[in-house]
């Protein structure tokens, strides 16, 4: 494996993962933007992935050449073998298990080991080297149970009845993870969403995740229009809800699902009333953790903050090498362009 300014590079096998721009083949390990991009190809990936590449790309720029490998299932590319395991991240995102000449590598893309009931969990395998993420690699990063969060939005509501509750969540992965969270707690009335994430939300349910009763915001309010949707729950990208578009609600509370709410002085900046720290990423311990469950002796940490990593595995005997790959977002919800209200808002630009 090589690092190239294209990312990382399998040179038996000649095929990128994750690559930054058009390749000749690809892995992609899961749809959001920073690691799916258009253009390639040949694409290797779990067939929701492909799907979700399809949904926000069109169909003749998610890869030529589509090839759908399911989880635990392998294929041969030069004598690398290349199996998919979950990795808990969003619907359809995968590890990629090299294996070539004895020597096992585990490339983890994004993940998380909380539980997610619209995808699949993480799966350890143990591994020569581990290539992983270091989004919330720090010691303060410590996220508390999504059921948790979901109970003070709730709580909020019932509080607040006279308020809308915005909820600001990127439209791939989040927004679906917020809903499926909400009926599990109970809430089976509406969810209002902003038309940048309705789109995904339709693809979960195709792919088999339901989501319940979901409606768009309403539109076309003519001016004087009272306030809309006291007592409900609006999911948006976090862009919106600083935007004209969410003055037609009704003194709503703006809230953000994010691992970074776990800094106040972050939520303060962006003017959240209530910031609920759902993260779709591992945080400190989680990271430790996953990587003595895999047994490498060597970590490769692709971007985030890679010192604090590496530094912690020293004491444990791991050697740990930073890869400062180009293009990778290690702000979730934070680290992409945001668009205008109204305009669509790239699946998973941010996470």
């Amino acid at each position: 494996m090589t690092v190239t300014p294209l990312g990382l590079y399998c040179e038996p096998g000649n095929f990128f993962i994750d690559p930054s721009r058009p390749v000749e083949r690809a892995v992609i390990s899961h749809g959001h933007a920073d690691h799916a991009r258009p253009g390639h190809k040949a694409v290797l990936a779990t067939p929701d992935t492909l799907a979700i590449m399809r949904a926000r790309f069109g169909e003749d720029r998610a890869g030529d050449v589509q090839e759908p490998l399911r989880y635990g299932e392998s294929v041969t590319r030069n004598g690398v073998r290349i199996t998919l395991l979950p990795a808990g991240h969003v619907l359809g995102s995968a590890q990629i298990v090299l294996e070539w000449k004895g020597s096992r590598i585990v490339v983890s893309g994004d993940y998380k080991r909380a539980r997610d009931p619209t995808c699949a969990p993480f799966e350890p395998m143990e591994c020569d080297v581990f290539v992983t993420e270091a989004t919330f690699a720090l010691p303060v990063f410590h996220h508390p149970p999504a059921e948790h969060e979901i109970r003070r939005l709730l709580d909020s509501v019932a509080l607040f009845p006279e308020r809308a509750h915005v909820v600001g969540a990127y439209a791939l992965g989040k927004t679906q993870r917020i809903i499926a969270l909400l009926r599990e707690a109970g809430w089976d009335r509406p969810v209002y969403l902003h038309g940048a994430v309705e789109k995904l939300c339709t693809l979960y349910e195709s792919l088999g995740v339901p989501l319940g009763d979901l409606r768009p915001v309403p539109k076309g309010l003519k001016r004087g229009h009272p306030p809309i949707l006291a007592g409900e729950i609006v999911i948006a990208p976090p862009s919106a809800e600083s935007t004209p578009w969410a003055r037609r609600l009704a003194d709503p509370v703006t809230a953000a699902a994010s691992g970074w709410m776990t800094v106040r002085q972050r939520a303060k900046l962006r003017g959240v009333e209530l910031p609920l720290i759902v993260s779709d990423h591992a945080d400190w311990d989680e990271l430790l953790a996953t990587i003595e469950e895999v047994r490498a002796p060597e970590v490769w940490v692709t971007h985030g903050r890679d010192d604090a990593l590496i530094h912690a595995l020293s004491l444990r005997g791991v050697r740990g090498r930073a890869l400062h790959l180009v293009g990778r977002e290690d702000e979730e919800d934070e680290g992409a362009p945001e668009a205008p209200a109204g305009t669509e808002v790239p699946a998973g630009a941010a996470h």
